[in-house]
């Protein structure tokens, strides 16, 4: 169908009208690391780990505790993942890889080292995220 990659121009301008559109429909703004957040209470809930005990929870009337989700931002969330999906097989991208190409190229083929850096800039772009307050 669409057998070639978006102009990033395009793909920007569609994504600043989704905004205004989210905004002035919803009331919100795009976000996604505070679904994280309540995320973590979740997961830390069924462990069996008491977050009622745990301040960042708590605050604001629940707001990041287990019982915030599901919410928008969680399937805001999914949604990026469906349309990522989705573009990507129509435009004929879509593929399973390890490791990217360009990284391969500039620190080699060892998807361990590529997971552990990925990790590592995600938690620290997710810390600074949350330590904005968004």
């Amino acid at each position: 169908m669409l057998r070639q990659p978006w102009s990033p121009y395009l793909a920007g301008g569609l994504t600043g009208v989704l905004l205004v559109l989210s905004v002035w429909v919803a009331g919100n703004f795009f976000g996604a690391s505070t679904t994280f957040s309540r995320s973590a209470s979740v997961i830390e809930e069924a462990v069996g780990i008491n977050t009622s005990k745990i301040e960042y929870f708590t605050t604001s009337k629940g707001k990041y505790g287990p019982g915030s989700l599901p919410n928008w931002q969680l399937m805001f969330l999914v949604g990026i993942i469906i349309g990522g999906f989705v573009a990507s097989k129509l435009s004929g991208d879509f593929r399973i890889q390890a490791v990217p190409d360009m990284w391969q190229e500039r620190f080699g083929p060892n998807p361990v080292k590529r997971a552990v850096v990925a990790i590592i800039g995600g938690t620290i772009a997710l810390f600074g995220a949350r330590l904005a307050g968004g």
